[in-house]
């Protein structure tokens, strides 16, 4: 039934990705068992989201090996999803949108929340843009149905697709996107070698422990803060593509996703360098 399914998503160009799956007592099909702490929601593949795949015959080979696989889908291709985990989430999103309901597909997860399938957005993943909704975009994977959760439920449609997917609601979208930053002055630095170095070591950190949904974003941001200190001369280019490259792959990232993001974040930062007194170079 998973490999039916996986098929026919990967019919509709979603690339798709075996996901580990927990039993009936909620235990992970992972090598850490009960002590996993993302049962049934972290993929099966070594290099992860950055392998999933539309090809029939790669699915049915997955599926040959791993036939209880609950189904992963890549969001950010096909579809943009709003996870809404929770009663609060749920409420919350209605009042964003006064109050309707938004059009199109949805998903019962597993857990009780929904999936809501929108086109794509170009955003990455955004965690709690409200309590209890998080938003699934370019970067990030959702489970699909039939999988199964650890609480015992498995993922249904409350509403399957029938035609093009909905924009995201423009309250929503807006969420997502965010206020712009505020226009400010930096204030020279006394020791700029120093906080460069110390910028370095704190976004390293940051991407290494990223939560699940929000490490390619988290990747992409600090790439940007980053590429600004190397456009400023005060960082070694090199260098930070192996540290983040690094931490990256601590946090589960693949090679092809790695060296994408850290393109584009490092060449967007590269184009606004960071305004400092070389005077202060120390």
């Amino acid at each position: 039934m998973s490999l039916t399914a996986a098929l026919a998503y990967a019919r509709h160009g979603i690339p798709v990705l075996p996901v580990h799956t927990p039993d009936r007592g909620g235990v992970c099909s992972c090598h850490r068992g009960a002590r996993c702490d993302s049962s049934g929601k972290h993929p099966r593949l070594r290099h992860g989201l950055s392998e999933a795949s539309t090809d029939p015959r790669q699915i049915r080979l997955w599926w040959t090996f791993w036939p209880r696989a609950n189904v992963g889908l890549r969001t950010g291709v096909v579809m943009d999803v709003a996870d809404v985990d929770s009663a609060d989430g749920w409420h919350g999103l209605r009042h964003l949108l006064g109050g309707d309901v938004p059009a199109g597909p949805q998903v019962r997860t597993g857990g009780g929340g929904r999936h809501l399938w929108f086109r794509p957005t170009g955003y990455g993943n955004r965690v709690r843009l409200l309590p209890g909704l998080d938003w699934r975009g370019a970067g990030g994977y959702v489970l699909a149905p039939p999988s199964r959760h650890a609480g015992g439920g498995d993922y249904r449609w409350i509403q399957r697709p029938v035609a093009a997917l909905p924009l995201g609601p423009p309250a929503l979208l807006a969420l997502i996107a965010g206020p712009p930053p505020p226009v400010r002055e930096e204030r020279p630095l006394a020791h700029p070698g120093r906080y460069a170095e110390a910028a370095l070591e704190s976004e390293a950190d940051r991407v290494a422990h990223a939560p699940v949904g929000a490490r390619n974003d988290t990747l992409n941001r600090a790439a940007f803060a980053l590429g600004r200190l190397v456009g400023a001369g005060l960082l070694d280019e090199p260098t930070v593509r192996w540290e983040l490259t690094a931490a990256a792959r601590h946090a589960g990232l693949g090679w092809p996703e790695i060296r994408s993001t850290l393109r584009s974040g490092l060449t967007a930062g590269r184009r606004q360098p960071f305004e400092h007194d070389p005077s202060h170079a120390a």
